[in-house]
């Protein structure tokens, strides 16, 4: 059973939708007693990394999902969700993140290129995961003016080039993030999302 986390500022409904395109089992709660009932996390997230935070610490969250994490229930982050995965973020002032991964969150550079990064863009994979396990190489949607800057280069499962080089898929032990919208990009971002439910289950 997967419980989508909401407080306030994730993209419950197409999370949601996905996950019943996959048959998947999930509820949406902000409740932590609820929540305790979950095998697994989905942290979505659309808005700033302060705002964020902010309502994840006033409702215990945080916490929550870090001992979570600590006692074995692995965490999915998507798009803002990814960001707060990280220690820090510098949009709008210096602002601490859940720490789960280690690294940065910063602004996309200003370049020739429109800031945010808004579209489809190709997927790169660095090394084989069971999280992109059949997966094929392709294009996803991506909607966000931060990256992250991962102190352990090795958490980039997969990455795209928009000036920068953009984690787009990191993973660390039970904790994972996608900076682009999984259930937005087609049959791609399905199969992500249908290898992290096996991965929970116990798949390979």
């Amino acid at each position: 059973m997967i419980g989508i986390i909401d407080y306030g500022m994730g993209n419950l409904f197409s999370v949601s939708k996905a996950l019943e395109r996959l048959q998947v089992s999930y509820f949406v709660s902000g409740n932590r007693e609820e929540l305790k009932r979950a095998s697994a996390y989905i942290l979505p997230g659309v808005g700033s990394f302060n705002d964020a935070m902010q309502l994840l610490n006033e409702q215990e969250l945080s916490s929550f999902l870090q001992e979570g994490v600590e006692n074995g229930k692995s965490l999915l982050g998507i798009c803002l969700g990814m960001q707060l995965l990280f220690e820090e973020s510098v949009e709008n002032g210096l602002s601490k993140g859940l720490g789960l991964i280690g690294g940065k969150i910063e602004r996309i550079p200003n370049s020739t290129l429109k800031v945010p990064h808004m579209g489809w863009n190709q997927l790169s994979y660095h090394s084989p995961h069971p999280l992109l396990k059949d997966v094929e190489e392709g294009y996803v949607y991506f909607v966000h003016s931060y990256y992250a800057k991962p102190t352990d280069s090795t958490v980039v499962l997969a990455s795209a080039q928009y000036g920068v080089q953009v984690p787009a898929v990191v993973g660390k032990g039970n904790v994972f993030g996608t900076q682009f919208h999984p259930e937005k990009s087609s049959k791609l971002g399905m199969a992500i999302l249908r290898n992290f439910v096996s991965l929970v289950e116990g798949g390979h």
